[in-house]
C-alpha cells in the first residue's frame, strides 16, 4: 500500500488588503506519495509561493484541510507549526540561507539544535555533509565554498533531521547551468537512494521535466491537462 506524505484537500488562502479580499489560493486539493518528486510550476501571482509556505509549515490556510505525514497541520498553533516544520521539512532555497560566519558543519548542525539534540549532533551533521560529497569541507564556511558547494551544504542541512518532505524553492536559480544540474542530480540521487520525497517549486521547464509529475497553479487555482 502506498504512503501518502502530503494529503491536502480544498486549501484556501485570502489576504485582507485594507477593504480587499486578495484570494491566493482557491480550494486546491492534491496528494503526494512517500518518495515521489513533484515540481510545483506557475507565473507569478498563481500562488506557488503561498502554496510553498502552507506545505513547509510556515503559514497556515485560511480554509481547507493539510496533513503532512499523518498530522493534521492546518489549524495548529505557531509553537505547533514551528516544531512540526522543524521536524517534517528540509528546506532548500534559492540563496541557500548559510549563517556566513559558521563552517558547513555548524550550518548543519542547526536544525538539530532546535530539535534539541545533543550528543549524536556533530555525528549525524558530519554524515549528511559526506552524503552530499562534502565530507572534506566541514570545516570550511561559506565565503570559502562555491555556490554549488554551497547548496550542497543547504541540502545537508535539509537532510539531517531526516524530514518527510524536502522543499526546494528554485534550488538552481543562483547556480551556473553545469552546477544546477549537479545539483539537481543530486536531489534525484537522494530521492533514488533515500526515498525522500522532494516538492521542487520552480520557474524553469526543464528542471519541472526531471519530475515525477507537475502541478500548474494559475490564479491561486490548480491548472488541469
Amino acid at each position: 500500500m502506498t504512503e501518502l506524505v502530503i494529503d491536502a484537500q480544498e486549501l484556501e488562502k485570502v489576504y485582507q488588503m485594507g477593504t480587499v479580499e486578495v484570494r491566493a489560493l482557491n480550494g486546491v486539493s492534491f496528494q503526494v506519495q512517500r518518495g515521489e518528486v513533484v515540481a510545483i510550476m506557475g507565473p507569478s501571482g498563481s500562488g506557488k509561493s503561498t502554496l510553498m509556505n502552507i506545505l513547509g509549515c510556515l503559514d497556515r490556510p485560511t480554509g481547507g484541510e493539510y496533513v503532512l505525514d499523518g498530522v493534521k497541520v492546518s489549524q495548529m498553533r505557531d509553537d505547533e507549526l514551528a516544531r512540526t516544520r522543524n521536524q517534517k521539512v528540509g528546506f532548500v532555497f534559492q540563496s541557500f540561507n548559510l549563517l556566513p560566519r559558521s563552517t558547513a558543519l555548524t550550518n548543519v548542525e542547526l536544525p538539530l539544535r532546535y530539535a534539541g539534540v545533543n550528543g549524536e549532533r556533530k555525528q549525524r551533521a558530519r554524515q549528511a555533509l559526506e552524503l552530499v560529497g562534502l565530507g572534506d569541507r566541514v570545516d570550511h564556511k561559506p565565503t570559502e565554498l562555491s555556490g554549488g558547494q554551497q547548496q550542497r551544504v543547504a541540502i545537508a542541512r535539509a537532510l539531517v533531521n531526516d524530514p518527510a518532505i524536502i522543499m526546494a524553492d528554485e534550488p538552481t536559480g543562483a547556480l551556473d547551468t553545469k552546477t544546477g544540474a549537479e545539483i539537481m542530480q543530486l536531489l534525484l540521487d537522494l530521492n533514488a537512494q533515500r526515498g525522500t520525497t522532494i516538492i521542487l517549486v520552480t520557474h524553469d521547464p526543464k528542471i519541472a521535466e526531471q519530475a515525477q509529475r507537475t502541478i500548474r497553479l494559475r490564479d491561486g487555482e490548480i491548472e488541469l491537462n
